[in-house]
């Protein structure tokens, strides 16, 4: 069994880069089950319903989540139905839906959970339960279940955080796969319990910008102090970043390969 996981799709030119790289990728690798953090997909801010059904139609199977995940109320309804393949951190203590679900696909089951850790700035003061409890409590809920892997997604600030949790679920997960920074990480490993990890698989959109974000309005704020507002970048060159974990028989993963694209 093949899982692709695609780093953080952002704004537009992130979806215009998975519409482009996806379907021949899935082909090429003979991909079983894609999985995508989708926390900024609609403007860098969330998931509207319609961008999500069009990741879909690209060839993506599931979204994991972020700190922007339930931004947009129109995506609550999604978050909460099971049978729909997206989730927001299971770590939230009053954020609306669920942190994790089931996925069958091409004859195999995959459980897939999200986290959050410690995340600097606007969200730092939201409530959350400690991430390796909660993870703990959920594999132990979810022991007797059949499956084929197990997915963990942490989006998270520090390094240590992503290393440590990589760690401390090695031979328990399949992949656990790092985000929010938009920038990847040369670390990607199968460790010795058998789970395949990254610190941080990327981001797709943009290339020449500050993780997808134009220089000219983040230059100011590093400068000169002042309080400025994100603009999207859209135009130059454009960059995706995935892993691919080939799946043992059991559960845990026989390799992790990074894959990057410019275009």
């Amino acid at each position: 069994m093949n899982i692709l996981y695609v780093g953080d799709i952002m704004g537009e030119p992130g979806v215009e880069v998975v519409e482009k790289v996806l379907p021949k990728l899935v082909k090429g690798k003979k991909v079983d089950l894609v999985i995508a953090q989708g926390e900024n997909v609609s403007e860098g801010k969330g998931i509207t319903v319609a961008d999500f059904r069009r990741l879909e139609k690209a060839g993506v199977n599931f979204c994991t989540g972020g700190n922007w995940t339930t931004y947009r109320e129109e995506i609550f309804p999604l978050l909460y139905d099971q049978k729909e393949p997206i989730i927001r951190p299971a770590n939230y203590m009053a954020e609306p839906g669920i942190g994790y679900k089931y996925i069958r696909k091409n004859g195999k089951t995959t459980f897939v959970v999200s986290l959050l850790g410690q995340i600097v700035g606007r969200d730092s003061d939201k409530a959350l339960r400690n991430p390796l409890q909660c993870i703990d409590s959920i594999l132990e809920a979810n022991k007797d279940n059949p499956r084929d892997a197990t997915v963990v997604n942490f989006h998270g600030d520090f390094s240590s955080e992503k290393v440590i949790i990589g760690h401390y679920l090695d031979g328990r997960a399949t992949l656990v796969v790092g985000d929010h920074w938009h920038v990847p990480t040369a670390d990607a490993r199968v460790q010795p319990g058998g789970t395949a990890h990254i610190t941080d698989v990327g981001m797709c959109g943009v290339l020449d910008a500050s993780l997808g974000v134009a220089f000219e309005s983040v230059i100011p704020r590093w400068r000169d102090g002042k309080q400025t507002r994100n603009e999207l970048e859209t135009k130059g060159p454009r960059q995706f970043n995935a892993v691919l974990v080939d799946v043992s028989d059991s559960g845990l993963a026989n390799s992790i390969e990074q894959i990057q694209q410019t275009l």
